[in-house]
């Protein structure tokens, strides 16, 4: 059985390599976390390709919120996109919401014919959705969609872990139909914490995405290799397996 997933979010080579070396399966490579995670620069990118060998997610994000803005807005990023491709880059995230807080198909459509054949997460614009199903079945299926990432709240884990344990059992269970691939895996962000993760991982949750928890001096400071060990470790430990319910006399 393969490990949990353990994604850490990464601004610039400082923290890949601490990521890394505390036992990160893939990074988050983003920008201007105070707008909660926009599109790093190129030159920022090609750094981090060079220094590590991890998988990099690279966002696609022109601006805080999850609307992607007009045709120029959109055709921009479409342009960082495609040089981002150029340079190497394979994996991103992304994901966007029209004004009536439904997944914005058309945009996200422009943004993969110019990205051609990567793998993607579909980012917490989840979460903001107006209705959650929706957005999941709207983009399920889409080309190289594999992961969505969701704290099951807009306010975070706390909010969202109940979300995220009944989507958990509903996935679970065998659906009506056989599909004719699997689905994107849920991996968990947003405010997760290490007091989090026994619930998550009891319902079945075996990816989880960190930022501020992996940087003890909060978003000012860089990533700490061993913080993220901590949760490497943690991850690593198996979840206890549950009792069986003893049989009654009857």
């Amino acid at each position: 059985m393969s490990r949990p997933l353990l994604e850490v979010i990464a601004l610039d080579v400082e923290d890949a390599v601490a990521a890394r070396t505390g036992g990160a399966d893939r990074l988050e490579l983003v920008t201007d976390m105070a707008a909660d995670g926009l599109t790093p620069s190129l030159s920022i990118f090609a750094a981090v390709r060079a220094a590590v060998d991890l998988p990099i997610r690279v966002m696609l994000r022109p601006r805080d919120g999850f609307a992607v803005g007009g045709a120029a807005d959109l055709e921009r990023l479409c342009a960082t996109a495609a040089a981002l491709r150029e340079a190497g880059a394979d994996e991103f995230v992304l994901g966007f919401l029209d004004a009536d807080g439904e997944a914005d198909l058309p945009a996200i459509g422009a943004l993969l014919a110019v990205l051609g054949e990567v793998r993607w997460t579909f980012h917490r614009a989840l979460d903001h959705a107006r209705d959650r199903g929706a957005v999941r079945r709207a983009v399920d299926g889409l080309p190289g969609l594999d992961t969505l990432l969701t704290a099951g709240s807009a306010a975070g884990v706390d909010a969202g872990l109940g979300v995220l344990r009944e989507e958990a059992a509903q996935t679970a269970a065998p659906p009506p139909a056989p599909r004719p691939r699997p689905g994107p895996r849920v991996m968990v962000g947003g405010g997760l914490r290490l007091d989090h993760l026994p619930a998550l991982r009891a319902a079945g949750l075996k990816a989880f995405h960190i930022g501020g928890a992996a940087r003890p001096n909060g978003w000012a400071g860089p990533v700490c290799a061993e913080a993220v060990r901590t949760w490497r470790r943690a991850l690593d430990t198996p979840t206890p397996a549950t009792p069986p319910v003893p049989a009654t006399a009857g």
